[in-house]
């Protein structure tokens, strides 16, 4: 059965539908929250576009795996059962380049897409503070379902 998110009543009466249609046994999971929004992914990529050009010493691909690895991983290991098992077993014990050359393309380990719009926050927020801490002016969304950027100007500008 393929994932699915449900936002709404009439959402939710079609997934019972279709559980009521499986045959016997299967197996269902269902998990609270909703997976990251597109708003969400393309202020990330926006940010990792803007790091790149203002520190010049790497790619935005280089540091979209620096930030999976670095920020993803860890809110995943803490929150997702399924993947810090599969992680821990598989990942960990690479070393941090060859961890690295996993999180970018052609590989590119799901990290961000396996997130809630909440752990997706949560990370942007951290790339945030990361790279503004290292003077990097990041664009600030009007929309602050983007995440929390406008108070960490704040705290920016206090500091």
């Amino acid at each position: 059965m393929p994932e699915r998110i449900v936002t709404d009543e009439y959402q939710r009466k079609m997934l019972i539908k279709l559980i009521e249609k499986q045959k016997l046994p299967f197996t269902a999971t269902i998990k609270g929250g909703s997976i990251r929004s597109y708003e969400q992914n393309r202020l990330g990529r926006l940010w990792l576009n803007e790091i790149a050009e203002q520190l010049g010493d790497r790619t935005a691909e280089e540091i979209r795996g620096e930030c999976k690895l670095t920020i993803g991983v860890p809110i995943l290991r803490a929150e997702d059962e399924e993947f810090r098992r599969e992680y821990d077993r598989v990942i960990r014990p690479l070393s941090y380049e060859q961890k690295l050359a996993c999180m970018r393309e052609p590989i590119s380990l799901p990290v961000t897409r396996r997130m809630t719009t909440s752990q997706k926050h949560r990370y942007l927020e951290e790339i945030f503070r990361t790279y503004s801490e290292q003077g990097v002016v990041l664009t600030i969304p009007v929309d602050k379902r983007f995440g929390p950027a406008e108070e960490l100007a704040k705290q920016g500008e206090q500091t």
